[in-house]
């Protein structure tokens, strides 16, 4: 039994050099802070939220690397930035990745249809090779 598991390629490098640099950015601000000639007086809570401040920004950005989606012949698990859904391949009329699209799309029944963010057109061949491979697994699974 074939089974493929998609994640984005372009915006987990991205997104990771961006969470390095705000740790790195917010953590130099923040041991810099107690030298300020403004008047300002700053105790070393502040430097340390700072700091703190830089790892939870971080963190978000970082919510960018969760999407996958892990398909075989039963069904396809398709997971976002925050939510998650599993849908068996009898529920998928197809597998799209429309015109001007940032991502692929799962369509279902009654014109709903799910993003796959994993497949992003950013990631241009991958993506393709992606779309292709689901939509092989979508029709194995329906014949």
């Amino acid at each position: 039994m074939t089974s493929i598991v998609l994640r984005p390629k372009k915006i987990r490098r991205v997104a990771w050099a961006c969470a390095v640099g705000l740790v790195v950015v917010f953590t130099i601000v923040g041991l810099l802070l107690g030298d300020t000639p403004t008047g300002v007086i700053f105790r070393t809570s502040d430097q340390v939220a700072m700091i703190v401040l830089g790892f939870l920004l971080a963190g978000g950005v970082l919510l960018l690397t969760r999407p996958r989606v892990t398909a075989d012949a039963e069904g396809v698990d398709v997971r976002n930035v925050v939510t998650s859904h599993h849908f068996d391949w009898n529920d998928v009329l197809s597998v799209s990745f429309p015109d001007g699209a940032a991502w692929a799309r799962l369509e279902l029944p009654e014109d709903e249809y799910i993003s796959v963010m994993a497949v992003q057109a950013v990631d241009r061949e991958y993506a393709v090779s992606s779309v292709r491979a689901l939509r092989e697994l979508h029709k194995a699974a329906r014949v």
